[in-house]
């Protein structure tokens, strides 16, 4: 079982390189045939062919990340190959990520950034980048799973009017009311997504949920990019009906638009929530044990199939 391969495409922190090696040949890249476990990154698209071509041997796609909309799920189950994710131990990265979001895109940080790099301190105090607090604010949360609650507790120390949806019933959480998505959206003066990636959810947040949004809202988008639909997100940006918005995801990555990339009142990192030394080794470690687990005839810690 130790001259099984691994075959990683894709990133694999070094953790998780040394803890597959010491049971594993571990390649990076190349072909997958007759790799018992494919380690593939959220970039990767896994799909019937690439599983085909892995052949018989395949055992388990241990996707490093929680998200896996990358991954043909039918196609492995048909195969009898398992998945797994890497749920829970981003969560804390991705919460504080999308707070991070909300200051940096409310309080104007990368406009008053660049007017600094400029040398343009000393800029009339009518044209300084004024920007809108987050104490006091309505925040809805598009989602109430792991880190749509890290996102509802983090925001406590603000004194923030919380509202989520949530399938459910009741209230989501102490302090979090539960509303439908419309109402969320008309009432919020920030809005955080925290949905995975499914055929119900692709472009949940279109034009008309974009119009239904408080004027000058902002929007803040840790999940998946197909979840907003960018060419309508792009238009209520550029009329003024969105206030701002903080993206870490994009529909087609790495590929942005170059009309968002040209937009002042927008915030864009490269998806980047789980970028944390300490979860990117957490990460890594889990999809280790996954792949492990598997290879040795166990149920995985966090399958997906």
């Amino acid at each position: 079982m130790g001259h099984a391969r691994v075959v990683v495409l894709g990133a694999l922190p070094a953790l998780g390189h040394e803890l597959l090696g010491h049971r594993f040949a571990v390649d990076d890249g190349g072909r997958t045939t007759g790799a018992a476990a494919i380690v593939a990154d959220p970039s990767i698209p896994v799909t019937a062919d690439l599983l085909d071509e892995a052949g018989a041997s395949l055992e388990v796609v241990a996707n490093f990340g929680v998200g896996y909309d990358n991954i043909d799920l039918d196609a492995a189950r048909a195969r009898g190959v398992r998945v797994t994710n890497t749920p829970g131990v981003l969560t804390n990265a991705t919460a504080e990520l999308a707070v991070a979001l909300m200051l940096a895109a409310a309080r104007r940080i990368v406009e008053a950034d660049a007017e600094v790099r400029r040398g343009e301190w000393e800029r009339a105090a009518a044209d300084q980048p004024i920007g809108r607090e987050l104490v006091g604010a309505t925040v809805g949360l598009v989602g109430f799973g792991r880190i749509g609650r890290r996102v509802s507790e983090l925001l406590r120390g603000f004194e923030a009017r919380l509202l989520a949806t949530s399938r459910s019933s009741g209230a989501p959480a102490p302090g979090v009311e539960r509303v439908e998505l419309l109402d969320l959206l008309g009432a919020s003066d920030f809005v955080s997504v925290h949905v995975p990636l499914a055929a119900e959810t692709r472009h949940l947040i279109d034009a008309n949920a974009l119009a239904a949004m408080k004027r000058g809202a902002i929007l803040v988008n840790t999940s998946r990019g197909a979840v907003v639909d960018t060419t309508a997100l792009i238009q209520a940006l550029r009329s003024g009906h969105l206030g701002a918005a903080g993206l870490d995801v994009y529909e087609n990555e790495p590929h942005v638009p170059a009309e968002l990339r040209e937009l002042h009142n927008t915030v864009l990192l490269p998806h980047v929530g789980s970028a944390t030394a300490a979860t990117r080794d957490a990460m890594a470690r889990l999809c280790a044990e996954n792949v492990i687990a598997v290879v040795d005839g166990r149920d995985p810690p966090t399958p997906v199939v």
